[in-house]
């Protein structure tokens, strides 16, 4: 090999066994992906694999992040609520249109029992994985909350809290197989929850309360 010139047979093996394992998640879930099946499909040596994936956790969590799309962002203009409502009708169809994501979240949190396994503490893709669904769920919010507009009208709240307040009626929707949810009004009911625990109150509506509550 000349002299300088970087060896591309580590990229390909590696590309070819992500390849792989990303088939067998697609078409079978995360059961599917087995070092096994992965070997198979990627016509590599067991040894290779390791020198890439040092677990079988490592190379599901690297085939997740290669099916999870970018997530949506809400819309640079209208009011606070019309930019929430355009932000979770768009996270509507990206939950149904990208089940990968949801197959991940489930996978991180419950599947696996990845915390009793001893790779997957210090696992680099499957820390990986956690950070770039966090940054999934927390950039197009951040581009709300940090906005003017949710200063002025908004209380002081936990961000956490709030989006799964309102993610939370989206994704059970979208796992719940016993009703056939209207995406749209269900991102209307969680905006209009949202507010109304997030907002702030009127001054005639916060001076209403106070009057009732000292006159008990």
């Amino acid at each position: 090999m000349t002299e300088g010139r970087t060896d591309p047979r580590p990229a390909r093996s590696r590309a070819r066994l992500l390849e792989a394992a990303t088939t067998l998640l697609r078409t079978g879930g995360p059961n599917a992906v087995t070092v096994d099946a992965v070997l198979r499909g990627a016509n590599v040596a067991r040894a290779t694999l390791y020198r890439h994936f040092p677990s079988g956790t490592d190379l599901l969590a690297a085939a997740f992040q290669s099916l999870i799309p970018p997530a949506p962002m809400p819309p640079e203009d209208g009011t606070l609520r019309d930019r929430l409502i355009g932000l979770m009708e768009a996270w509507a169809e990206h939950i149904a249109e990208a089940p990968a994501l949801l197959t991940a979240m489930n996978w991180l949190a419950l599947g696996r029992d990845l915390d009793q396994m001893p790779e997957a503490g210090d696992s680099p893709e499957v820390r990986t994985l956690r950070e770039r669904i966090a940054q999934q769920y927390a950039a197009p919010f951040d581009a709300i909350f940090d906005s003017p507009q949710a200063a002025a009208e908004l209380v002081e709240f936990d961000r956490a809290t709030a989006m799964m307040l309102l993610l939370g009626p989206l994704v059970t929707a979208k796992l719940s197989t016993l009703v056939d949810a209207d995406y749209r009004e269900t991102v209307r009911a969680s905006v209009e929850g949202f507010l109304h625990v997030y907002g702030k109150k009127p001054s005639a509506e916060i001076s209403a309360a106070s009057t009732e509550s000292e006159g008990v």
